[in-house]
């Protein structure tokens, strides 16, 4: 995958990401791409899917912080 590619996918909402790795999913199974198209498509799939997890870790790590500073301010 090209370094551009992999910088624009860092930038992205995680609802872009989904909707780009929607897209790639659906190119693949169709069977109309070439073997070598499919494999840059999944190599760029698994990037998106990284991408993904990484905003959703830190989406869970921002909601453990604000219901433990949540259960300090209840304990006052």
């Amino acid at each position: 995958m090209a370094k551009d590619e992999k910088k624009d996918i860092t930038n992205l909402s995680f609802e872009e990401a989904i909707t780009e790795l929607t897209g790639i999913v659906d190119k693949i199974e169709s069977g109309q791409v070439p073997l070598q198209t499919s494999i840059e498509q999944y190599e760029k799939g698994m990037a998106l899917i990284k991408r993904c997890r990484g905003i959703l870790q830190a989406a869970e790590k921002k909601i453990e912080k604000v219901s433990q500073d949540g259960d300090k301010e209840d304990k006052k």
